[in-house]
């Protein structure tokens, strides 16, 4: 067993490291923190996450893509905002379920442009009676004529707003008087639909939103194969997608905590640093082990993918107790730094409403709690 870095993945986070100090950090400072990016700031964003392997991370080089290892795609995400994540994420797994579950002409036309970031990706699965149940999915694809089509709506939904390509998940008769679960790819150029913005508590440039499908036609040639493995890919996806977001929250109380620890070497109180006072160095250390705790566990959850091990436990966990613990850490933070704190101006209070945020993304707390129970115990709570 070996905790260090080896010098590939070394190398991935120091390219990380370079883009996100050099490109990302002051493409989004030119831009309002309150507003979602622009549609080009995206596509500008995507072309720089393309260099990376970001937008082709799981699709092997067989195929064109960048082929990494689930630890270096976490390790790379680990040292960008979480803004971007938010943003290339589900892009990424757009353009991976359309490569695995799509039909050779799909891949053929859609994913080249997906994984240079020519074209926006998203996935539209949650809708507003319907989170983590994809059983509950009312959107329905209905034949006609030489086409399908779709109405329904879907909700919290990133890039949304700026997608060219939406993967959906829907409803379609089974032919034998029911109904089964389906994938659709809807083109917004050739199968127009109706977006609104929704704004949120935190990551508010990143593009969120509810869509409208109101009888949007689809051709046939855009509905993805039914076979056993279709309704598999959603899950595959997030198995990868839960630690990676953990570690998004690994970057901002890494942050915190370096901002914190400097704070208490320069703030004064009593004539003395308060990092002089017991106080403030247990809350240091505290920080300190909750940022080291989530960083490792989300590490053994994307070494447990790589090594092909049954990883819905530890996905779950790595994101559950990684935003938790990095939740406390960047309060503690804020705390250390007094009322400087609950400044914007600092922008530890963004921090503290951006972890918030992404607590919800790839599975609530409460559902990935039971995820890891339901392996604890062999136990379904969902399906009794």
């Amino acid at each position: 067993m070996d905790f260090a870095l080896d010098e590939n993945q070394r190398m991935l986070v120091d390219a990380a490291e370079r883009m996100s100090e050099k490109f990302v950090q002051p493409l989004l400072a030119r831009h309002d923190r309150d507003k979602p990016l622009t549609r080009e700031t995206v596509l500008q964003l995507l072309e720089k996450a393309a260099d990376l392997g970001l937008t082709s991370a799981r699709i092997p080089e067989s195929g064109g893509g960048a082929g990494l290892s689930m630890l270096e795609y976490g390790l790379i995400w680990e040292q960008l905002p979480p803004t971007v994540g938010l943003i290339v994420q589900p892009h990424e797994a757009t353009t991976t379920r359309i490569h695995f579950g799509g039909t050779p002409e799909q891949r053929e036309r859609f994913v080249p442009d997906l994984m240079a970031g020519r074209k926006i990706g998203a996935t539209g699965s949650t809708e507003p009676d319907c989170g983590s149940d994809p059983r509950g999915i009312k959107t329905t694809a209905e034949p006609e004529g030489d086409g399908y089509v779709l109405t329904g709506r879907k909700q919290w939904i990133s890039n949304a707003t700026v997608c060219d390509l939406m993967y959906v998940t829907c409803r379609m008769l089974d032919g034998k008087g029911g109904h089964r679960m389906a994938r659709v790819l809807v083109e917004r150029a050739e199968s127009p639909f109706e977006t609104r913005e929704v704004d949120m508590m935190g990551l508010r440039q990143a593009p969120l939103g509810e869509v409208l499908f109101d009888r949007c036609r689809i051709p046939a040639t855009n509905v993805c194969p039914d076979n056993d493995d279709t309704a598999k890919l959603l899950t595959i996806t997030w198995l990868a997608n839960r630690p990676a977001v953990g570690l998004m929250a690994v970057h901002l109380a890494q942050h915190a905590l370096d901002m914190a620890r400097e704070y208490a070497t320069v703030r004064k109180q009593f004539g003395r640093p308060i990092g002089a006072f017991q106080a403030i160095q247990t809350d240091l250390a505290d920080m300190e082990a909750l940022v080291l705790t989530s960083r490792l566990v989300c590490y053994h959850a994307l070494s447990a993918i790589d090594r092909g091990e049954r990883a819905n436990g530890p996905s779950a966990l790595a994101k559950r107790y990684a935003v938790d613990a990095c939740d406390r850490a960047v309060a503690l933070a804020m705390r250390i730094h007094g009322a400087m704190g609950l400044s914007r101006e600092l922008g530890l209070e963004q921090m503290a409403r951006d972890i918030r945020t992404i607590a919800i993304p790839d599975g609530t707390p409460g559902i990935l709690g039971l995820i890891q129970g339901r392996e604890l115990t062999g136990i379904d709570a969902f399906r009794g």
